[in-house]
């Protein structure tokens, strides 16, 4: 993404910086370790209507790190520097790095980076994604009793993520579904599973240690205020198939309409119009 602006949290004030200037140190243990938290927050002209649920996230995030969070107010800074003055109706990405800092008992760093929107997810938003299934190697319930893992937080420690990414790009395909070593759907590197089929909307369980989506939660609340029934339901890559639609949902590309599954093309079968007039609400 081309970067746009950077601001930093520091002596308690929000403070914009070139994007070209240094702003964190080459011992901060983000950098060295991944040892932080992030969120992304589409950005609407200099609005950002989704941030609440993100602060939320970043807030459980960090706790299941231990970091120390600055608090809300910090976080709503560094996002109001980097967005202040931007055209209306134009779109962005709002990218806010929590990491350990320095470590022993040093204040955390905080950051926020605005960036351009890429052309590849505006496409992909209406294009849809062809997707491949690959094995994150462990037990659906295994997260869930070992928070060393790091189960549903949202960390910068995202090298697995993107090999997956690239690995499907080397496929020929445009994103990955991550499965169990049962076969149950987790989520994708950078997104959630969403799937319709027998006239409801299904997501995978955040028990298996997948982060809770926020995109997804605002469209089954306001699915289920259309009376368009949700469920949470451990599926399979059989239930992907036999689908009516599936989608990869995230803030920033929101719903992506899968259009091939491991070389089987699919359709959607006329519920992403539906879909994206729910999250555009």
């Amino acid at each position: 993404m081309t970067g746009e602006r950077v601001a930093i949290w520091q002596s308690g004030a929000a403070r914009t910086v070139p994007p070209a200037d240094p702003v964190v140190g080459a011992f901060d243990l983000g950098l060295a370790r991944g040892d932080g938290v992030f969120e992304s927050v589409l950005v609407i002209g200099a609005a950002t209507p989704h941030l609440g649920a993100h602060l939320e996230r970043l807030r459980r995030s960090a706790g299941l790190l231990g970091i120390t969070h600055p608090g809300d107010d910090a976080v709503r800074a560094v996002v109001a520097a980097v967005v202040a003055g931007r055209p209306a109706g134009s779109e962005a990405a709002c990218r806010i790095l929590l990491t350990r800092g320095l470590g022993n008992g040093t204040p955390p760093t905080l950051l926020a980076l605005l960036a351009a929107v890429p052309a590849e997810t505006l496409r992909q938003r209406s294009a849809g994604v062809s997707v491949i299934s690959l094995p994150l190697g462990i037990p659906a319930d295994f997260r869930a009793t070992a928070p060393w893992l790091l189960g549903g937080a949202k960390t910068l420690s995202y090298a697995v993520n993107m090999a997956a990414g690239r690995h499907a790009h080397a496929a020929g395909a445009d994103d990955v579904v991550l499965t169990s070593l049962e076969g149950r759907v987790l989520e994708g590197p950078t997104s959630t599973v969403v799937w319709a089929a027998g006239g409801v909307l299904h997501t995978p369980p955040v028990e298996t240690g997948i982060l809770a989506g926020t995109t997804q939660a605002r469209l089954f609340a306001r699915a289920e205020d259309d009376g368009w029934p949700t469920a949470v339901t451990p599926g399979t890559l059989a239930d992907l198939h036999g689908a009516d639609a599936v989608w990869l949902l995230s803030g920033i590309r929101g719903a992506a309409p899968v259009t091939a599954l491991d070389g089987r093309a699919r359709g959607d079968a006329g519920f992403s119009r539906r879909v994206r007039e729910l999250l555009s609400r």
